[in-house]
Parts: structure tokens; C-alpha cells; sequence
């Protein structure tokens, strides 16, 4: 199972139980707001609505919540979209998808975080090539981009590495304008189990 796959994982479970929910929604909030506001409150005519609704799901985020981040779409202030790549511990690869109102400050903040933890911001396409590029809805250029799983995978058995790669995706997740993290990492799941029990 690929870095992304098993960091969605994480974080679903964690962000159940975990304090830090109130940050999850706000970002969930933004992201659903964007969509309806870019293509429409109908997620029956709007793939990436309805793409973003579906996430909010699966952090149970309330309906009601989500109800009104979709009708608060007229009055979102305009945000960009972008994505950062980089490198991790042990050479993993990670794309970081953004969504602010201030890409230089963002910028500014991702790469320090890289930094802290062992990493390196990388080039547009230094990482991007591990990672098939899609959209929502191909027909549409507002439709949101996501990204398939990676290529080749790099195995992460060492439990102070798992730890350095695991710190770096969770520091670079709870930044405010990160939207979604994607990797190449690939721990074992009984090391993974051992780490999130510790």
C-alpha cells in the first residue's frame, strides 16, 4: 500500500478521535466552498463538489456543516490553488496540494517544514513524474486535480525513519492551506500499527 493510501488512513482514523477535528472541518469547509463556488452548489453537475462532499463524509464531517460551506460558496474569498513538491527522509517523494489565499506565504511555510523535517522542496516536476496527474472531470479546466498512486514505492522498515517520514507528512497536513499530502512511502503495516500504538 503506497505512503498516500496509508497517510488518508492515518488521518481518517486520527481525525475521528483527535482534537485537532475542529481543523480537519475548517479545511474540508474551504475546500467544498471553492468547489461550489468555482462550478456550481449542484454536486450532481459539479464532480469536484461532489468529490468534496464525499471527503467530508468520510471524516463524518455534520451535513449540516457541509451545507453551509456549500452555500457560503458566494461569499468565500477567492483562493488559489497549487501544488509543492518535495523530498523526505530516505529520498520519498511528496506532492502537496494547496489551496490559499496567499501562495508566498504558503510557499514560505511548506518549505520550512520540509526543512524541519529532514526534507527539501523540490522543483515543479522533480516529483511529479512518480505521480499520475488527474482532474475531476476532463472535460472542465476548473475540475480539481488529485493524484493517482505513485509509480514505485520506497520501502520504509527502519521504526526511526517511519517515524521521520510519518512526522514530516503529518507536519505538512496540518499546515492550514494544505488540502491533501500524497507519498511514495511505503511502511509495513505491523510497524505502521506498532508506531500509531506507541
Amino acid at each position: 500500500m503506497s505512503g498516500h493510501s496509508k497517510w488518508a488512513t492515518i488521518k481518517r482514523a486520527k481525525g475521528v478521535a483527535d482534537v485537532k477535528r475542529g481543523k480537519v472541518f475548517s479545511k474540508l469547509a474551504k475546500e467544498i466552498s471553492t468547489a461550489a463556488r468555482r462550478g456550481g452548489s449542484d454536486p450532481d453537475s459539479n464532480p469536484t463538489l461532489r468529490s468534496a462532499i464525499e471527503k467530508a463524509h468520510s471524516y463524518n464531517m455534520p451535513k449540516e456543516n457541509i451545507e453551509r460551506a456549500a452555500a457560503a460558496a458566494s461569499s468565500a474569498q477567492a483562493l488559489e490553488e497549487g501544488v509543492y513538491e518535495g523530498y523526505g527522509p530516505m529520498g520519498t517523494a511528496f506532492m502537496v496540494k494547496i489551496l490559499t489565499d496567499n501562495k508566498n506565504r504558503t510557499l514560505s511555510e511548506v518549505r520550512r517544514i520540509f526543512e524541519d523535517h529532514g526534507g527539501k522542496m523540490g522543483e515543479a516536476g522533480s516529483v511529479a513524474y512518480i505521480f499520475g496527474r488527474k482532474t475531476e472531470n476532463a472535460s472542465s479546466p476548473e475540475a480539481g486535480v488529485y493524484f493517482s498512486e505513485p509509480t514505485f514505492t520506497i520501502p520504509v522498515s527502519d521504526p526511526e525513519m517511519a517515524k521521520k517520514v510519518l512526522a514530516l507528512a503529518e507536519a505538512l497536513d496540518e499546515q492550514d492551506d494544505v488540502q491533501d499530502v500524497y507519498s511514495n512511502f511505503d511502511i509495513p503495516e505491523d510497524l505502521l500499527e506498532q508506531l500509531s500504538n506507541s
